[in-house]
């Protein structure tokens, strides 16, 4: 959530950034009306801070009068205070009432871009910030997709998935299950030993939950949710780790805050048809490993490229072929301020896919949350928040399974090889 000075006092940068965010005609209405509304509160808090001055003058005064014998005075001034007083929560009621509509005005604007974002609609304006400087995989005539792989090896049944759930959520057999299992202890293993500290957090979340991390209200439609109990199925372990730094107050020696989990992600993922959503390309529901760092605003973009440089050991110790790109405003998410995806290239499909959304958030979660730490002259200032996928398992899966293949079965990359027990699939 942006900062009310933010929004008030660098308009034209918001506006910027609105724009490059692609933001409707409506959204860009939405600084002025926040900014009219913002005044409103400020003219309805002097109303009553006046007001309350008021009813305690006269309350002082008034047991002044009784000491003094004046009780005719002192009770007439007395029906003045309770008139007054009802007037104060009239007051009162109307500013929570403007409060409670300024918050879901400002809930409402997506987080300002760094100022190194380039323009752009869509996926096809976002920069390549580092293209694979290796050779692509040839694998011949007789490659074969993952999903057919997985058929051949018996490594996963989409077809019992839909059966026992639907479309999205497959069955994971056999050494497909050890190398998900594999993978999930590997990208675990790696992130401790970087420094991270490995949480188990819940699958679901509540409602203050989801709405501070920025999932409430923008993708309220894309997360599933229980009624009876209203709580939401998480879609990304980021929810809850961050969370678990709601309304808290750090000292700056807490700083990197630097937290890991896995975790099942669940998204409805509406709207996807076609090739993109063929075998586990997009899933309703997929295993991930998350890091999520909380840092000092000084350190935070340091920060951001420590751990790009993470996810990037990651996929060269797997030997895929990838790249990283920096997102265009058009593809961002509503929450970030700068957004590097990482892509593995599907040899058998030839096509990238997206496997890690690696961001920094700048204050505009920690806004949400309550996140702050004290500075060195004893102000709270509001921290900076991070995270990234190190990295999504389905995606991972397919291409390990597509430019591996060989004549003889898949091969398991060397790095892995201790985690899954076998060298090959055959």
């Amino acid at each position: 959530m942006l900062e009310i000075g933010i929004i008030r006092d660098q308009k034209e940068r918001v506006l910027s950034g609105l724009k490059k965010k692609n933001a409707s005609p409506e959204m860009l209405e939405m600084p002025d009306r926040i900014i009219a509304r913002d005044d409103e509160r400020k003219s309805t808090q002097t109303s009553l801070d006046n007001l309350l001055s008021r009813i305690n003058k006269l309350s002082d005064e008034i047991g002044s009068l009784f000491k003094a014998g004046k009780a005719a005075e002192a009770n007439a001034m007395k029906s003045e205070v309770a008139a007054l007083k009802e007037e104060a929560k009239t007051l009162e009621v109307s500013l929570r009432a403007i409060r409670d509509d300024l918050d879901e005005m400002i809930i409402q604007l997506p987080n300002m871009p760094h100022e190194s974002v380039p323009p752009g609609v869509g996926a096809e304006d976002n920069e390549v910030f580092k293209p694979w400087g290796g050779p692509m995989p040839e694998l011949g005539a007789s490659a074969l997709p993952h999903w057919e792989l997985a058929e051949k090896y018996n490594l996963i049944s989409f077809k019992d998935g839909v059966m026992l759930t639907g479309s999205g959520f497959p069955v994971y057999k056999n050494k497909g299950a050890r190398l998900q299992r594999a993978l999930i202890g590997y990208f675990l293993d790696r992130a401790v030993e970087a420094g991270y500290t490995e949480i188990q957090p819940p699958l679901m979340v509540n409602r203050e939950t989801a709405r501070a991390t920025g999932q409430l209200p923008d993708k309220e439609g894309q997360m599933y949710y229980i009624e009876k109990d209203d709580f939401y199925m998480i879609p990304t372990a980021e929810v809850p780790l961050t969370n678990l730094y709601r309304d808290t107050i750090l000292q700056q020696s807490d700083f990197p805050v630097m937290l890991t989990g896995y975790t099942p992600c669940f998204r409805r993922e509406a709207g996807s048809y076609g090739a993109d959503v063929k075998g586990l390309n997009r899933l309703h529901q997929f295993d991930k490993v998350e890091i999520v760092r909380l840092e000092h605003p000084d350190r935070s973009y340091d920060s951001l490229m420590e751990m790009v440089a993470h996810v990037e050991r990651l996929l060269a110790d797997l030997e895929l072929p990838y790249r990283i790109l920096r997102l265009c405003g058009g593809d961002m998410s509503f929450n970030s301020a700068l957004t590097f995806d990482f892509e593995t290239y599907s040899a058998a499909q030839g096509r990238w896919l997206e496997v890690s959304s690696v961001s920094n958030f700048e204050t505009f979660q920690s806004n949400r949350m309550k996140l702050r730490y004290r500075d060195e002259d004893g102000k709270t200032r509001l921290a900076h928040t991070l995270n990234g996928s190190a990295l999504a398992l389905a995606r991972i899966v397919a291409t390990l399974l597509e430019n591996h293949q060989t004549p003889e079965g898949i091969k398991i990359p060397v790095a892995l090889r201790p985690y899954t027990g076998f060298e090959l699939i055959n």
